[in-house]
């Protein structure tokens, strides 16, 4: 009887939109209880553990992501509003920021173009496609203006999309300890290259170690998309792909 009632309760939910909200914020809050278990090791982002809980239940109940994306669409929706309350932990470091607007400038159009650059070079290299290569050239920044350059310049969005994940997962994991191999200490230096880096994966990786770190990331996250849009297409053009 038990087992009965668990089974209607179970196909109710999986048809409902609920469904979708409801695993998504099981699996993170799951994920960062076992990232705070095992004293916040950044090999176990919570980000990256909850995803991989995530496909996994996905496979196993085979559930398309159509079915899922139906509820977790609502989570997706509050990214644009957490990305415009960064602004409030950035305006406690306006102070700072008005004294190395220049560097931060510099950098952030250097690390753009380093990183642009570099991802096209290594896919050249590796014998990818011309579409490929134009898939990779915005996979640093957030995933909605990554895709949006993607579809301008010729790639594929549904591409830089995985790419632009992959990255900052990648980010997130291997950026502290990046800092610590080269002996970087101010928080400001590593959230803007975290920031330009791994967007907004990197940028929930900086608020984990400071509240400067993660003000200067989401900054970092900001401009380098704006800059991206900008820049890239005329140095794509430059290059010869444009």
């Amino acid at each position: 009887m038990i087992e009965s009632d668990f089974t209607h309760i179970w196909v109710y939910l999986s048809a409902s939109p609920l469904f979708g909200l409801s695993i998504t914020l099981l699996a993170y809050s799951l994920a960062h209880r076992f990232y705070l278990y095992v004293n916040a090791n950044p090999l176990l982002n919570p980000v990256v553990t909850a995803v991989i809980m995530l496909i996994l239940m996905l496979l196993l109940f085979d559930i398309s992501y159509q079915q899922y994306f139906a509820g977790a669409q609502f989570i997706h929706f509050l990214l644009g509003p957490a990305t415009v309350a960064l602004a409030v932990p950035l305006y406690r470091q306006f102070s700072k920021l008005k004294k190395l607007w220049l560097p931060v400038t510099l950098a952030i159009i250097s690390g753009v173009m380093t990183g642009a650059l570099s991802s096209i070079s290594i896919a050249w290299l590796l014998g990818a496609s011309s579409q490929t290569q134009l898939s990779l050239a915005p996979k640093s920044v957030t995933t909605p203006v990554a895709m949006g350059i993607s579809e301008r310049i010729g790639g594929l969005p549904s591409l830089t999309a995985v790419l632009v994940v992959m990255t900052g997962i990648l980010g997130a994991l291997l950026g502290t300890k990046v800092f610590s191999l080269l002996g970087i200490r101010d928080d400001s230096i590593k959230g803007i290259a975290m920031g330009v880096a791994a967007h907004g994966v990197g940028t929930a990786r900086a608020f984990q170690v400071s509240q400067e770190m993660g003000a200067f990331s989401g900054l970092a996250m900001a401009l380098s998309a704006f800059a991206t849009a900008v820049i890239l297409p005329w140095l794509l053009e430059l290059l010869g792909f444009l």
